[in-house]
């Protein structure tokens, strides 16, 4: 979800359709995430075992709380058409820098999870000795530091982003008039002497809306 405005393949789709499919694998994200949630504190509490006592625990539980909030912001006011272009240029990159954070801290909780379950688990041989089991789950810990490393790599190279100039129509409120339309009958019906002035405003107008269409254009909830 994160690279799906990343991948150059993508960048000849319409940006609502990569706006849906970024929320879309999240939402999936999100039920996975609950499903699993419920089903470690039935088993807990199945074997009586005590629930919330580790970092592990603490650290993933807060991870699907922001994850459900950056979910729920993401599409209130990034999917649904009625928050003003102002608000979604403000929040993007709290919510590019939230999405990322969350993201990296999944990771972590992953890795203190799998090593909390090895530790409990392996008796004889013992963790410490190095059996299989160990080595193979040590090695899925490196693959998802490298996995997340390279999401994240992606995510913060400005030559990965989408090009602006792929989005024909420019960021605007619901109901508001294309950019330039206004400047453009002003100059028709106005003076000469008031064209210079009005082609600076236009200028001025286009590369405005610009900044927010490419601030629009970042990804991830």
């Amino acid at each position: 979800a994160i690279i799906v405005y990343r991948l150059p393949w993508t960048w000849k789709c319409s940006k609502l359709l990569m706006k849906f499919i970024h929320a879309g694998l999240n939402t999936i994200a999100m039920i996975l995430g609950i499903v699993s949630m419920v089903a470690v504190f039935e088993y807990h509490n199945a074997r009586n075992i005590p629930n919330m006592y580790s970092l592990h625990s603490w650290i993933g539980l807060t991870a699907v709380v922001f994850y459900s909030l950056q979910l729920f912001l993401g599409f209130a006011v990034f999917l649904l058409p009625f928050a003003p272009v102002t608000l979604r240029a403000a929040l993007m990159p709290i919510h590019v820098y939230s999405g990322l954070t969350i993201f990296a801290t999944v990771i972590a909780t992953a890795l203190m999870g799998i090593t909390e379950k090895l530790i409990f688990s392996l008796k004889n041989p013992a963790y410490s000795a190095s059996p299989p089991e160990a080595t193979f789950v040590n090695c899925l810990g490196l693959l998802l530091v490298i996995f997340g490393a390279l999401i994240l790599w992606m995510a913060s190279r400005s030559h990965w982003k989408r090009p602006p100039e792929e989005n024909a129509k420019v960021l605007r409120p619901i109901g508001g008039t294309p950019e330039g339309a206004e400047a453009e009958s002003t100059m028709t019906g106005g003076s000469n002497a008031d064209k210079p002035d009005l082609r600076i405003n236009s200028e001025a107008a286009r590369k405005q809306n610009l900044k927010l269409d490419e601030a629009g254009q970042r990804s991830t909830m």
